[in-house]
């Protein structure tokens, strides 16, 4: 990674945005972990431009977020996410929250996370080490 112009180079917010934020690869980190494997599944999963999903998919695996492994059928190459991609898997959690509140106007139908047994995933809230909740009022950034 030594070779990226990062935006904000002492920032982790800002490095995290350099090599995840743009749409097309959050969603396809989201698919990956729904269970997408293959070039043609994300590109159904997404209706991305195949040149975009190529491109997206060489960064990700640029990056150490999704690996190539070899298919069971031997055929094609499939895409999986690292340990680094299945990481991720809090903030598309918390992402997936905040558009639950906030870009869905009051009853309107959308997709639900659940865990194993059914249960709708509660919500995602940092926590001090005794508990308390955490929010931008009670934290700060040391530089």
């Amino acid at each position: 990674m030594g070779d990226v112009m990062w935006t904000d180079p002492t920032c982790p917010v800002a490095r995290a945005v350099d090599v995840i934020g743009d749409r097309w690869s959050l969603l396809i980190v989201r698919d990956a972990m729904d269970g997408a494997r293959s070039f043609t599944d994300f590109q159904q999963r997404t209706g991305i431009a195949r040149n975009i999903l190529a491109d997206r998919l060489r960064k990700l695996t640029a990056h150490g977020l999704i690996a190539q492994v070899e298919a069971p059928s031997g055929k094609r190459r499939q895409y999986v996410l690292t340990a680094a991609g299945k990481d991720l898997f809090a903030v598309i959690v918390t992402l997936r929250q905040w558009g639950e509140r906030h870009a869905f106007a009051a009853g309107e139908p959308h997709s639900v996370l659940v865990d194993g047994h059914g249960v709708v995933v509660p919500p995602v809230v940092p926590t001090a080490p005794d508990g308390s909740p955490l929010t931008s009022d009670t934290t700060s950034v040391r530089k």
